[in-house]
């Protein structure tokens, strides 16, 4: 065999552990150990080595509270330092340990604008220090998503990008196809009623509008709490229906 033969056959072979690492990243998930939940996506939980984008329903698509926490929540159960990226000023750090992300396991990043939040969020995902990285972005191109699918395949680490808008009429970007595995959108609900006065636990309408391998469907679900978990209501747990379009429905 030619040296020039030997060169080619050893790229290809490194090519090839290449992708098969890639692949690997991809096969490890993170559950959310809600079997309603898990059911519908590929491997049982979120594909770990991959871009999700989250965002909210109703006022939520500005305000950003009940996203924000279903994000935090994800990036505190993937058990490392999570990298949060923001260039709004309206994000309050300590609140975010109610939801099981405290302050000794996240780094804060502020960027100018959101060129600065993307290129944050890919450099860290291809640095893989952090186990997560959450960017809050208006704005997701195709080409934006893509960048930054290969950067957390690279390193294997899970890529969130929180959707906020200043008007409501600016979410309509989140109709913009990215190469994004899944995406949610959060909606929050009436909270539990309580035997005595007082604010139950808050829940949500949790949407999987996108599942790339999966199916679509729809929760209703009790907020994230301090492990940043999420559950299905009690009364709810043993009384689900899957509707014909693919969608989950709890009934009552």
């Amino acid at each position: 065999m030619s040296v020039a033969s030997t060169a080619s056959l050893t790229d290809l072979r490194h090519q090839i552990a290449g992708i098969e690492r890639v692949y690997t990243r991809l096969r490890t998930v993170l559950p959310f150990s809600v079997p309603a939940i898990d059911d519908k996506l590929p491997g049982g939980g979120l594909a770990v080595g991959a871009l999700h984008e989250v965002a909210g329903g109703a006022q939520d698509a500005v305000d950003g509270a009940a996203s924000a926490a279903f994000a935090a929540g994800i990036a505190a159960r993937t058990g490392g330092t999570v990298l949060w990226c923001f260039n709004q000023a309206d994000l309050f750090e300590p609140a975010l340990a109610r939801f099981g992300l405290t302050e000794d396991r996240v780094v804060f990043f502020r960027g100018k604008d959101e060129t600065d939040v993307l290129a944050g969020m890919e450099y860290a995902l291809r640095h893989g220090g952090p186990t997560a990285v959450v960017g809050e972005l208006a704005g997701l191109s195709h080409v934006s998503s893509q960048r930054l699918q290969l950067a957390a395949e690279t390193s294997g680490t899970m890529a969130i990008a929180l959707r906020r808008w200043r008007r409501h009429v600016d979410a309509r970007d989140f109709g913009n196809q990215t190469t994004s595995f899944t995406r949610w959108r959060v909606t929050e609900i009436k909270s539990e009623r309580l035997p005595v006065r007082g604010v139950g636990r808050a829940r949500w309408q949790l949407e999987l509008m996108r599942c790339r391998g999966g199916r679509c469907a729809d929760f209703e679900v009790e907020a994230t709490d301090v492990t940043g978990h999420i559950t299905v209501p009690a009364l709810l747990a043993d009384r689900s229906v899957e509707a014909g379009d693919g969608h989950f429905r709890a009934v009552s």
